[in-house]
Parts: structure tokens; sequence; C-alpha cells
């Protein structure tokens, strides 16, 4: 009786210690993060809707891959200083003033404002197959000469003032499949657009690979959902009633498309 009587009190106190070291266990902490979102209309959201007030004509979404980051993972502290139309140098000169030493995330998608991504689609549209391959070329052309070296001014700023954070840097979808039935713009035109976004998401890699940042690469996961697919389309076509958003990704898009990919380069 008295061992039984002593394997009960050991067997409660054990249960109560349990449940002491069970209380005692804080919450899982928030995410530390101090996370500074910069880049270009492909980073702001537009064509995703749901633009906030405060960013103007800079069209930040609140469906765009950095906001729908900071919704779900909540990190410590989160800007987005993204803005549509800007290029490498406005990112040096406008954006990088938002990192500090204590910014420990950074993503960045930048690039294609600087081999002239809108004034090419505006050539292919208007123009026709001769005029859009040309154009397409003299893009890629610059893109050779030119993107390692300012994505690399990018880069080295944004490492000088966030000399301890993690950089992703974010490409560009294919904006076509290729080989279906499709109206619009020439198979051929729409080939030699998906080459020179191909090139540019390529230099892309190349030059993050450099700076020892990592590379989100969102071309696969846009397959089956790009221009002249057969499934949901995460781009917008040609849109003549609002044509800032054309050949941007949908809100479907950056949740199904850009906000995965970017959270698993993340971590």
């Amino acid at each position: 009786m008295r061992r039984s009587r002593l394997v009960t009190l050991a067997v409660s106190l054990a249960a109560s210690i349990g449940a002491t070291l069970t209380l005692a266990v804080p919450a899982q902490a928030a995410p530390s993060d101090r996370y500074v979102a910069l880049g270009d209309s492909y980073a702001s959201g537009v064509g995703a809707g749901s633009y906030t007030s405060e960013s103007g004509s800079c069209q930040r979404s609140t469906n765009a891959y950095p906001a729908l980051y900071n919704a779900n993972v909540k990190p410590a502290s989160y800007k987005s200083v993204a803005c549509s139309g800007a290029t490498t140098t406005d990112v040096i000169n406008n954006q990088l003033s938002a990192l500090s030493s204590t910014t420990t995330l950074v993503s960045v998608t930048i690039g294609g404002n600087d081999v002239g991504f809108a004034n090419i689609m505006t050539t292919c549209v208007l123009y026709g197959e001769s005029q859009c391959v040309a154009a397409v070329q003299a893009a890629e052309d610059k893109a050779r000469a030119e993107l390692s070296g300012k994505l690399a001014k990018v880069y080295s700023g944004i490492r000088s003032k966030a000399p301890s954070a993690r950089v992703v840097v974010v490409g560009y979808p294919v904006f076509y499949q290729l080989g279906t039935v499709c109206v619009g713009l020439s198979a051929n035109s729409r080939a030699k657009i998906n080459e020179g976004i191909n090139l540019v998401d390529d230099i892309t890699r190349s030059a993050a690979a450099s700076a020892g940042f990592t590379f989100a690469d969102v071309r696969s996961v846009f397959v089956g959902h790009q221009l002249c697919s057969y499934g949901e389309k995460w781009l917008h076509a040609l849109n003549f009633a609002s044509i800032g958003i054309s050949y941007h990704p949908t809100a479907a898009g950056q949740s199904g498309g850009y906000y995965p990919v970017f959270r698993s380069a993340a971590g």
C-alpha cells in the first residue's frame, strides 16, 4: 500500500513538474527579420490591384509578393520602397536609403526597365513582327553590354547599406507559352520576347551569384499560366483601358507565382 502511495505521489509530482515546464516554455517568438523590399513594378505589384494610398504613382499593392510575405510571415519590421518604372539608377538613388545595418532581409526585382521592357512591348503591339524582333534584339545587345555592371552596382550598394542581410534577387516570368493557338503577336515575336526575358533573367542570376545573393527564379512556376497558355492566366495581356498593367502579374500571379518562390528563397 505504501509503495502504491509512493508511486502515485511520484506520478503526480512528475505530472506537476511537466505542467510547470510546459507553462515555462515561452510562446514561439515572432520572426525577427527586419525586411526591406526594393525594385520596380513587378515588386511593387502593378497589376495586382489594392494599391496603398501612401505609395502614389509607385503603385505598391497589398497583393504584391513583399506585402504577402509581410502579412503571412510577420517579420519584426517591413518596408517596401519598390516603385513602378524604377531602374537600377532609381534603386541606387532613391531606394537604398531604406536599408540600414539592422536590415536582415532584402528582396529586389530590377533590370527590366533598364533594357526597356515597356517600350519593347509597345513596339511589338503597334508596329509588327520585324520591328518587334529588332527592338528585342537591340534590348538584348544592351543587356549583354550593360546590365551586369548596373546590377553589380545595385548589389554592391545593398551590401554596403545592409552588410548582414540575406538578399534575394527575384527575377521575371517569361510572358508567353509557345506552340499554342494564340491571337495577337506573331509566333516569331512571342518567341523573341521570351528569348529577351530569358536573357535578362540569366544575366541577373549570374550577377546575383557573383554578389553572393540568392536568385529566386519564377520562370518555371509561371509555366501553364503564361499568356497563350490554357490555364489560369497569371499575367495581364495588353489592356488598352489600363495600359500600365499590361504584361504584369495579376494578384493570382503574385500569390501563386512570386510569393511561394520568394518565401522559399528567403528561408
